[in-house]
């Protein structure tokens, strides 16, 4: 079992996404991560899906999406050099002062912003790999007591040129 990404095309009406997660949730097989958006045609809509799944499973289950008649296109993604990249916001809550400079400075060495601050509290807006929100997350509940994690599911586009990922 691994990790597989599928970049759907698929028409941008009301149900399609619920017909693709009851899809999945029908033949019991967990989504990791799903996002979803319009592309420059509203009439279009492509997701982003991460699977956990053997090689066989994954064949089924790509068979299976081909023949929606909503899914215009099935990519994919999996061995493709790609680009991608995970939001995730995170709240530093009962915050000293020193607590705040060095959350600054952790946002500084991560890349990432300091989207709100507050008279005990810091709000870090990331947008980074899932390797690299990980990362910062296990750093922070190393340090800090009380956090909040919300995380958005990936999204990727594949690569212009070869080196990426």
């Amino acid at each position: 079992m691994k990790n597989r990404w599928i970049a759907l095309y698929v028409e941008n009406e009301v149900g399609v996404l619920a017909k693709v997660s009851g899809l999945f949730s029908g033949k019991s097989y967990n989504l990791q991560s799903l996002t979803v958006g319009t592309t420059e045609d509203e009439t279009v809509s492509r997701m982003t899906i991460c699977v956990a799944s053997d090689d066989i499973t994954f064949e089924q289950i790509k068979k299976q999406l081909n023949r929606m008649v909503e899914v215009i296109k099935v990519i994919d993604l999996t061995n493709v050099p790609l680009h991608m990249k995970e939001i995730l916001f995170a709240k530093i809550l009962h915050c000293t002062t020193a607590d705040k400079e060095e959350l600054f400075q952790i946002a500084q060495v991560f890349g990432v912003q300091v989207a709100d601050i507050g008279k005990d509290s810091v709000l870090l807006e990331c947008k980074l790999t899932e390797h690299g929100n990980n990362e910062l997350i296990a750093l922070l509940r190393s340090k800090y007591k009380n956090i909040e994690v919300v995380r958005g599911g990936a999204v990727a586009i594949e690569s212009i040129s070869i080196s990426c990922r």
